[in-house]
């Protein structure tokens, strides 16, 4: 079955996809399944070269690249810095290579005639289910640590941003290493679900409601998937915090990429005192953001990709204003050379019975509440089934940090908003609905793709079986 593709500029349905049968996929698997132990057995630094090569190869493939990523995601600046991203990524972990793993041989301390040291085992396939609104960045950003740690790699993009993948495909078989343990297929869910049939641990980056079905697919095969799943971020702003830089971190994090990233900030809270200013403001610099139609190399917003989100977008919109908020900029969804658009949109009168301030929205809408203490704030910021990331703007770091640590999210932006999608060192763990796994973050998202082997030795002779006869029993 064939599955049009829609360009998010245009609106029109102007490519297709062909998924693979299931034999196809199958075979595609054993063959990968079938390159992974020579892969491993290079060892850590052979990879890290590899990598390297498969870096030349995207390098020498960026402009196509990135003109496939701009059609799929209606975004050229953006599309560039995914591209950027990915080859700083590449780079990175082949640097470090040689400093991830423990080694050598640890003496034991209740029995210190016995001693132990790891054996780190790669699983031999891993499945990447990616989504749309990086399409780039999060097909690779599991896929890179998975193929250094040893790994076989099949990813499954979203089907409705699918144009990068021939062009970066094409990079990689010119990587000779990398050619054989990473491969790709097109296709909707029935693809994803041979995926995670066929993988020895699965990555997943998407909604809760399609994460819950990878979840019980895997657990039904006992395999390990790390879930990234959906956030509703909270931005606490402290009557001590500068109001621009509130401002300017609010706006940033919350419609940078039109809204479309899970990290985004999705609720303000502010101080009573500085209630009134921070809105103004913000609906000011909200007001001034700019269309880039039509043309594609101006402007701030982009437009939003997938056709579904809008309809969550409108009806989150149709839900808040039914329940008596109020909009003071933006808050109409545009048609545009049949692309769909939603400027930065701020809202107030808002509070927990609407669905803008409760379920996730994934776009570039703003919704501001007051509060009169940080005990307040911070209830309020907690009451939430996600738990991805926060962020606290305040007048000094120490008061800043004080409240971050007390939010239940997995990554709290202090002073700024939203610094995971800038920042990748700092490992975490989601919270609630946010996902399950480890983290993708630091060390940690590459130790994931590692099942740990001790291997223990004895030193000294063989306890025998008389050592532990009842009548040698003292009291």
């Amino acid at each position: 079955m064939t599955i049009a593709v829609r360009n998010p500029r245009t609106g029109a349905y102007d490519a297709a996809i062909v998924p693979p049968s299931d034999a196809a996929l199958a075979e595609i698997a054993g063959g990968l399944r079938a390159a992974q132990p020579a892969w491993a057995a290079l060892g850590l630094e052979e990879r890290a070269g590899a990598l390297m090569e498969l870096h030349a190869a995207i390098t020498r493939h960026a402009d196509a690249i990135a003109a496939a990523l701009e059609i799929d995601t209606g975004r050229r600046a953006i599309a560039r810095q995914e591209l950027k991203g990915v080859l700083s990524s590449l780079a990175a972990w082949a640097g470090q290579a040689g400093q991830l793993l423990p080694d050598g041989w640890t003496q034991g301390r209740s029995m210190p005639h016995l001693k132990h040291r790891p054996q780190f085992a790669p699983y031999a396939l891993v499945g990447v289910i990616s989504p749309w609104n990086f399409p780039l960045t999060l097909a690779m950003i599991d896929t890179i640590p998975a193929l250094l740690a040893g790994c076989s790699v099949l990813l499954k993009p979203s089907e409705a941003t699918p144009r990068f993948v021939a062009p970066l495909m094409e990079a990689a078989s010119q990587a000779p290493a990398i050619a054989s343990v990473f491969e790709a297929v097109l296709g909707g869910p029935d693809t994803g679900r041979g995926v995670i049939a066929a993988a020895d641990a699965l990555c997943f980056t998407g909604s809760v409601a399609t994460g819950r079905a990878v979840a019980a697919q895997a657990a039904a095969r006992m395999i390990p998937a790390f879930l990234e799943l959906g956030g509703k971020d909270p931005l606490i702003v402290l009557a001590s915090a500068d109001l621009d830089a509130a401002v300017t971190a609010a706006l940033r994090g919350s419609v940078l990429a039109t809204g479309q990233a899970c990290q985004s900030i999705e609720r303000i809270y502010v101080a009573r005192p500085l209630f009134d200013a921070f809105v103004e403001r913000l609906a000011a610099a909200a007001a001034a953001c700019r269309l880039n139609w039509p043309d594609i190399q101006a402007g701030d917003i982009g437009p939003i990709i997938f056709e579904k989100q809008a309809l969550i977008l409108q009806a989150h919109l149709d839900d808040a204003y039914a329940k008596g908020a109020r909009v003071l900029t933006g808050g109409v969804l545009e048609t545009h050379g049949g692309g769909l658009w939603l400027r930065p949109t701020v809202l107030t009168n808002v509070d927990h019975g609407m669905k803008v301030m409760t379920e996730e929205t994934f776009g570039p809408i703003m919704p501001v509440m007051a509060f009169d203490t940080v005990d307040e704030a911070v209830a309020l910021a907690n009451d939430t089934l996600f738990g991805l990331s926060a962020a606290v703007m305040a007048g000094s770091l120490d008061e800043a940090e004080a409240v971050g640590r007390r939010l239940q999210a997995g990554a709290v932006s202090l002073n700024d908003a939203a610094l995971t999608s800038l920042f990748y060192e700092a490992e975490k763990h989601a919270f609630g609905l946010s996902g399950l796994g480890g983290s993708r973050m630091g060390a940690a998202g590459f130790q994931r793709f590692l099942r740990r082997k001790a291997l223990i030795a004895n030193m000294g002779g063989p306890a025998p079986l008389s050592a532990f006869a009842e009548d040698g029993v003292m009291d």
